[in-house]
């Protein structure tokens, strides 16, 4: 296969499902900003919602759903649980993701600068 090919069009749509469902998993943003807080290496539950701000409740649930999509694993520590990123791939395509939209910025950031010269162009 070419690297122009996609992978994901040789896949029966039952794995299109499960890639789909990854996806969902890192669709929400406090699941987003445990998964970047968790960049820096193993945390417990206190840790994470220290670091995030957000309730203890609500880091339990998405802790959950991570280990569920297998993006996060927990390892006992004596009485406390350590939450750490299973596949560091999360990282490289949350980064893709982010240089993408950051250049899509830069790009909308520049035609709106044209557009507001070219307005003062006009109204001069």
């Amino acid at each position: 296969m070419s690297s122009q090919e996609c992978l994901m069009a040789q896949m029966p749509p039952s794995a299109l499902g499960l890639v789909a469902d990854f996806f969902k998993v890192l669709s929400e943003s406090s699941r987003l900003n445990i998964v970047c807080c968790l960049r820096s290496g193993a945390k417990n539950v206190s840790e994470i919602i220290e670091q995030t701000n957000l309730g203890q409740a609500n880091v339990s649930k998405h802790l959950k759903m991570l280990a569920q999509a297998g993006i996060v694993t927990r390892s006992q520590k004596g009485i406390n649980v350590y939450y750490h990123i299973s596949n560091p791939f999360v990282f490289q395509l949350c980064d893709l993701v982010c240089s993408s939209l950051s250049i899509q910025f830069q790009e909308q950031y520049k035609q709106l600068s044209q557009i507001k010269l070219t307005q003062n162009k006009i109204d001069s």
